[in-house]
């Protein structure tokens, strides 16, 4: 292939479908200012041209296009034709403007056929080349289309290059102190921080010195990508990173630089393990620079939970924090209050962050008082929920987990408990009947909840851990109570709730990790404004990751 032809199929590649026929009519030396009435459906593959049937672009982008392609015809046509090596610049970039200008399917609908012909894959032409080639990516490798593309991860690491040859930078001089010059260090970035110095500005010196606190203490050094995870992190953005790339390392980083305005900073966890593991290990690095590490955990007395709300790094639970938040609000004295007094939610990072902001984001924590209730009405309900009948009497809904009396339902309801109306406000027996249904259908022994020394206790659907304590609130549990046979407790009343939505949303800076936040960004924008940064991995991948396969019968 000569070199030019080389040049302009690359091109070609870089260009959308259908805008070849610029390209096409260039790379032939043609010296027409007209373009044939079917150039839109004409796509460059080589020396030589293929015409596949396509949409064709709308007359609006056709016009537009013609007109570039009769500058750039007219441009050269003086050029001899079997010399296409003369092309001038200004006609390559006529044409590919044009390429980026005409829409339609023909690069498609062509490389489907030429993928399809080098693999001997047949293609049904009465479907023009789709659908039967299985394995053709939907927008093919962008990488290979776009010789100008970059990678989420490149982009990580030409943003952050600066930073990290900053803190590279000091590197030296940290090993060179000692352990007392190096918590001198921390005293004064504590004072330079307090008297309004940026995080920015602090951040180079301060990762330097937890990197090499790090190495002293735990004998591992960060590498430069989880530098980039804690920059990432201290801006409030969500952080990408890989299983195995030390995510539990690079929270102390941003939770460092922040806790030294001694606002105090949390790291939320899922379970309790974690939380306590985490304080202890990666929390060396911190009390080694003089700052205060904390931990709360369940069954944790209030004088507990106070003094560890107010060290400098406190690592806690996401269902802990939002009870104790709960409890703040009903405490009845300033004294009494488990968080800070003062600006509780400053800054906080979140481990497993898809799973507690986005799986768990609408769970509501209740906090319950005892109500009024009547045990034998529960019996009752239970068993005409028995009497009745899926699809005949009820509807269930599974995606919103509950269960609907229709007509027909309303009616044998009626007629079984003698009474006219189940709406009577002065003695209603809708929400009974409700509740004994959704017991029925929708909560399942032994995986929603399970029945231990005469009680029913509910299992968390995201731990699998047994919530000791919870209960279902609006007489929901008396009815899963009733169906299991065991003592139906006193109802309860809400007093206090919020959801983890609602919740981290009161931090003024909130930043998280995972290794699978990609995909929900566009969530994490909507409702949390915050923002995904992939993160490169340290060594180059040798898995491959492949595309998902959809089938039609799986859909």
């Amino acid at each position: 292939m000569p070199p030019s032809h080389s040049k302009f199929r690359k091109a070609f590649l870089a260009a959308p479908a259908g805008g070849a026929a610029g390209l096409y009519l260039l790379c032939h030396g043609s010296s027409r200012t007209t373009l044939p009435d079917d150039a839109s459906h004409t796509v460059f593959l080589g020396p030589a041209a293929s015409r596949v049937p396509s949409s064709p672009a709308p007359a609006s982008s056709r016009s537009g296009a013609t007109a570039q392609l009769r500058r750039a015809g007219a441009a050269r046509s003086d050029a001899p034709a079997e010399a296409p090596s003369a092309l001038s610049q200004p006609a390559v970039s006529a044409a590919v403007a044009t390429a980026a200008v005409l829409g339609g399917g023909a690069l498609a609908h062509a490389s489907s056929r030429r993928s399809a012909r080098r693999r001997n894959v047949a293609v049904d032409p009465l479907q023009g080349g789709r659908g039967a080639v299985t394995q053709r990516r939907l927008f093919g490798n962008l990488e290979t289309l776009n010789p100008f593309y970059e990678s989420p991860a490149d982009q990580t690491k030409k943003r952050y290059a600066p930073q990290i040859q900053a803190i590279n930078a000091l590197e030296g001089s940290m090993k060179s102190k000692s352990d007392d010059e190096l918590r001198e260090i921390t005293a004064e970035l504590q004072r330079k921080a307090q008297a309004g110095t940026s995080f920015d500005e602090l951040l180079p010196e301060a990762f330097a010195l937890v990197r090499e606190a790090s190495v002293r203490v735990l004998g591992l050094r960060p590498f430069d990508v989880q530098l980039m995870g804690g920059i990432a992190l201290h801006e409030g953005n969500i952080a990408e990173m890989g299983t195995g790339e030390g995510k539990t390392l690079v929270a102390i980083l941003p939770c460092f630089l922040n806790a030294l305005s001694g606002k105090g900073v949390h790291v939320v966890t899922v379970n309790d393990y974690l939380a306590r593991r985490d304080a202890e290990w990666v929390g060396q690095p911190l009390r080694f620079l003089g700052l205060k590490v904390g931990v709360v955990q369940s069954g944790m007395v209030p004088e507990q939970k106070k003094t560890a709300y107010r060290c400098d790094v406190t690592y806690v639970t996401n269902s802990e924090l939002g009870f104790d938040y709960l409890r703040d609000q009903m405490a009845p004295a300033p004294s009494d209050l488990s968080l800070r007094e003062k600006d509780p939610f400053n800054f906080a990072v979140v481990d497993e962050v898809d799973s507690i902001l986005v799986d768990e984001a609408r769970t509501p924590l209740i906090i319950s008082g005892v109500a009024e209730s009547a045990p034998q009405k529960y019996e009752v309900a239970l068993e005409v929920a028995r009497a009745l009948r899926k699809t005949v009497h009820y509807t269930v809904d599974e995606k919103q987990r509950q269960c609907v009396l229709i007509e027909a339902g309303v009616e044998t309801a009626e007629k079984l408990l003698g009474k006219d109306d189940l709406f009577d406000p002065e003695d209603p027996w809708l929400p009974f009947i409700n509740n004994a249904l959704n017991a029925k259908e929708l909560y399942v022994k032994d995986k929603a909840y399970i029945v231990k020394r005469g009680e029913v206790m509910i299992v968390d659907e995201f731990t699998g851990r047994v919530m000791d304590g919870r209960r279902w609130s609006n007489g929901l549990h008396q009815a899963i109570e009733a169906k299991e046979g065991v003592p139906i407790q006193a109802e309860s009343v809400t007093l206090a709730s919020i959801s983890y939505q609602s919740l981290f949303r009161l931090f003024n800076k909130l930043g998280g990790m995972t290794g699978t936040a990609f995909t929900e960004a566009k969530e994490f924008e909507e409702v949390y404004k915050l923002k995904t940064v992939v993160i490169p991995p340290n060594l180059i991948k040798k898995r491959e990751d492949k595309d998902d396969q959809v089938y039609v019968d799986d859909i």
